[in-house]
């Protein structure tokens, strides 16, 4: 009988020491190595657990077994097919995807508490279940009469497949209810409270799903190891399995995982790389919107956002997101600019306020909602030591309508624009949007996918662009274009003597 041995794993990164050091030789992060135990005889026979599935343990006698001859390919014989999608049901999921579900996919969703992961998994598994005939819901955090309750606040239907019992004959024989019914009405919608491992991947290889959700996968455990549910080694493990499940029986899984303080999703950082989509679920919890943001997709592109809408009955999508961040245009106030920022593809038309007074500190004040406070300060100095207007004994606050993240470098011209306004207590044309990259030596850079920014910005009835100069376009996009070369001469242009 094998004995248990006893490793340190980096909670970090994942990386196995038989050892406890205080700094992990791997990453180089300090007091993240923790202790496993691993016992190779539970529920293990040569490496295999009773699901059929291989497990990623190492054991003693996994060395004897032969490695299977593999047969590479000539990478110009290599077919290349159109990949096959599904719809969700919902379009902003569909676009943060790539385009709809691959089949046999893992999808990784994280988010802080409460911010309605679980809520946009259930809608989705309901909205599945209309298309398709199995969709597998395991609920490890609530019991099943909890996740009935929810469904009920959220409106989710219940969507029956009836089929003929007759076909099948031993069914036939063994129904009592038999002579009396010649249909069965079962629901398309499954739900498993289970935090078992070998319980879930047990009734993944019977019921056989097209797309299963699992929530969370940071409290199922694997009886094979003695540490807790969470601990980086059953996150990995537990990953593992399904992944391997999942390829083999082509399931989509949809996984739920927690994340950290520092907002990243809890468990080794192999757990991102088992799978092949990893979204952050983001927004403000006071806040009514939500934003799917994909960072890995291997069947799309990255940084692909969708935007929902937390209302009383679950989550909505948002058709036009740019009406979203946009305050009232009619009533414009001193200090406010609108910028055409993108997200992946998507381009959105963001407010932005700037707020300057005088300070009553030894220090001025800097605050920022939703865009960079480093590019604030960046910009603030350009401001200064470029156009001449003092701001170092002035508090500077600076905020984007809606509390959206604004980061990108093509949001730089706006940010100045309405730091000036404010400063100067004037009002810039609400039908104007501004574009570009600020400099330290206060020229304006171009940025990407400008042509397709300003589309956006007419489509929604802007008049006049502000962008920066060398910038060609193949078709009329229904703007005034105003090109310029640096801020100053962007100040004059949106902040006229006379308004």
């Amino acid at each position: 009988m094998a004995k248990s041995r006893t490793i340190h794993i980096c909670s970090a990164c994942g990386a196995e020491s038989s050892q406890w050091f205080g700094k992990c030789s791997s990453c180089g992060v300090y007091g993240t190595l923790e202790e496993q135990v691993i016992n190779p005889n539970s529920n293990l026979s040569g490496g295999i657990l009773r699901g059929g599935w291989q497990s990623n343990i190492r054991l003693q006698n996994t060395s004897a077994i032969p490695p299977q001859p593999r047969i590479s390919i000539p990478f110009s014989e290599i077919t290349q097919e159109e990949q096959f999608r599904f719809p969700s049901g919902y379009e902003e999921l569909d676009r943060v995807l790539g385009g709809g579900v691959v089949p046999g996919s893992l999808v990784l969703i994280g988010g802080d508490p409460g911010i309605g992961k679980s809520t946009l998994l259930l809608q989705t598994a309901n909205q599945l279940s209309q298309r398709l005939p199995r969709i597998l819901y395991v609920s490890a955090e609530e019991s099943g009469q909890q996740v009935k309750l929810r469904a009920s606040r959220l409106g989710v239907k219940e969507t029956t497949t009836t089929t003929d019992v007759n076909s099948n004959a031993q069914e036939l024989k063994n129904s009592k209810s038999a002579n009396s019914e010649t249909n069965k009405t079962h629901s398309n919608l499954y739900i498993l409270s289970e935090t078992d491992l070998e319980e879930i991947l047990r009734e993944l290889e019977s019921l056989k799903p097209q797309v299963a959700v699992i929530d969370s996968i940071q409290t199922l455990y694997f009886a094979a190891l003695t540490s807790a549910p969470g601990s980086v080694a059953q996150v990995r493990e537990c990953t593992s399995a399904l992944m391997q499940v999942a390829k083999r029986e082509n399931i989509t899984l949809l996984i739920v995982g927690h994340v950290t303080k520092e907002g990243t999703i809890a468990g080794p950082r192999v757990l991102e790389h088992l799978v092949d989509t990893v979204l952050y679920f983001e927004g403000d919890r006071y806040a009514s919107h939500r934003l799917l943001r994909s960072v890995k997709n291997r069947f799309g592109a990255t940084h692909e956002i969708g935007i929902f809408e937390m209302a009383e009955h679950g989550l909505i999508e948002v058709t036009n997101p740019s009406e979203l961040f946009l305050g009232s245009r009619d009533e414009f106030a001193p200090g406010t600019a609108t910028v055409v920022a993108c997200e992946g593809t998507r381009p959105l038309v963001v407010e932005l306020q700037a707020l300057v007074s005088p300070t009553s500190y030894s220090s001025p004040r800097r605050s920022t909602t939703g865009v960079d406070y480093s590019r604030l300060q960046q910009i603030l100095a350009v401001l200064e030591k470029r156009v001449g207007i003092p701001l170092s004994k002035l508090d500077a606050y600076v905020a984007s309508v809606g509390g959206l993240g604004v980061e990108e470098p093509a949001a730089d011209l706006g940010v100045a624009i309405a730091v000036v306004a404010s400063f100067r207590d004037r009002v810039v044309d609400p039908r104007t949007v501004l574009i570009g990259e600020v400099g330290l030596g206060g020229q304006v850079r171009l940025v990407s996918q400008m042509e397709l920014r300003l589309k956006e910005a007419a489509k929604l009835g802007f008049k006049r662009a502000i962008v920066p100069k060398g910038q060609t376009f193949a078709d009329d996009i229904g703007l005034e274009i105003i090109a310029i070369n640096k801020v100053i001469d962007a100040i004059s242009v949106a902040i006229p003597a006379q308004y």
